[in-house]
């Protein structure tokens, strides 16, 4: 399911775009396939990060130059309460944005996102 995500996001970039995940904390599944896959300009973000090529930020209080001109923003099982400032940053710089909720959790956005799914993967995207 994880690597179907990656392959999503790489079917919809060319090689020079850029793809921002934000939380990747210590699981870097979808990371390693985008970098195994693909010749993406991939940055990985967190509040506390858990190696030397994660850059600190926190979402709530973005480093806008992270993101600007990014294609994707997309982040796996974010906290709900975080939802909306993922919307907000992928509005402020122009980005698609990809949530993976949790299982049982719904999307806390106040823009709708839609549902797809996509080999064997379920997420959100927006727009």
């Amino acid at each position: 399911m994880w690597k179907d995500i990656a392959l999503y996001i790489i079917e919809h970039c060319s090689p020079s775009d850029k793809v921002v995940e934000v939380g990747v904390g210590k699981f870097h599944l979808v990371a390693s396939t985008l970098q195994d896959y693909s010749e993406i300009d991939l940055v990985l973000t967190d509040i506390k990060p858990s190696h030397s090529t994660v850059l600190q930020d926190d979402i709530t209080q973005p480093c806008l130059e992270i993101y600007d001109g990014a294609r994707f923003i997309y982040s796996i099982r974010p906290p709900s309460e975080l939802h909306q400032a993922l919307m907000d940053i992928a509005n402020k710089v122009g980005a698609a944005l990809i949530i993976k909720p949790l299982t049982n959790e719904d999307i806390s956005t106040k823009q709708k996102m839609r549902l797809v799914n996509y080999k064997k993967a379920s997420f959100y995207i927006y727009p």
